[in-house]
C-alpha cells in the first residue's frame, strides 16, 4: 500500500489517540478510570440505539468479565454517574442509566469538540457524509473483528 491509501488510516489513528487523551483528561478531572468513561459512552450509545442497557451488554461491549463489569458499575454508581433500576417488564433484569449530572459533565467537557464536528458534518454534501460514514463503519468493523 502506498502512503496515499494509508493517509485516512493514519488520520483515524491520530484522532483515536487524541480522543483517548481527552478521555483520560476527563476521567482524571472527574475521579474516574478510563474504563469508566468508555462504560458511560457504551451506556449512552445503548440509550441512543433504544437497547436495554444491562450489565451483560456493558461487559460484552467493554470486554470485561462479570466481576470487572460489576466493579465499573459500582464505581460509577458511587460517583453518581449511573443508576440501576429494575426493568418494569422483567423484574429479574436490572437496567443501567447515565444520570443527568454525568451527561452534563460530558457535555461541558466534550461539547465544544462535538459542536465543531457537527458543524463540519452540516457543511458536507449527502454523498460526502455517506463516504465518511462508510469509511468509519468499515474501520469500526475492521477493529471489532466483525
Amino acid at each position: 500500500m502506498d502512503d496515499k491509501n494509508l493517509e485516512l488510516v493514519h488520520l483515524l489513528r491520530a484522532v483515536t489517540v487524541e480522543f483517548g487523551l481527552r478521555q483520560a483528561e476527563f476521567a482524571a478531572a472527574n475521579g474516574m478510570h478510563a474504563t469508566d468513561v468508555r462504560a458511560l459512552i457504551c451506556l449512552l450509545d445503548a440509550t441512543r440505539a433504544a437497547e436495554p442497557a444491562t450489565a451483560g451488554l456493558l461487559g460484552s461491549r467493554l470486554g470485561l468479565n462479570s466481576a470487572g463489569t460489576t466493579a465499573v458499575i459500582d464505581r460509577l454508581e458511587r460517583l453518581g454517574h449511573v443508576t440501576r433500576t429494575r426493568d418494569p417488564e422483567d423484574r429479574r433484569r436490572v437496567l443501567l442509566s447515565v444520570t443527568p449530572e454525568a451527561i452534563r459533565l460530558g457535555q461541558d467537557f466534550f461539547g465544544p469538540a462535538i459542536a465543531e464536528l457537527a458543524g463540519v458534518s452540516e457543511s458536507l454534501t449527502p454523498a460526502e457524509r455517506d463516504a465518511v460514514r462508510r469509511f468509519l463503519t468499515t474501520a469500526r468493523a475492521a477493529f471489532s473483528g466483525a
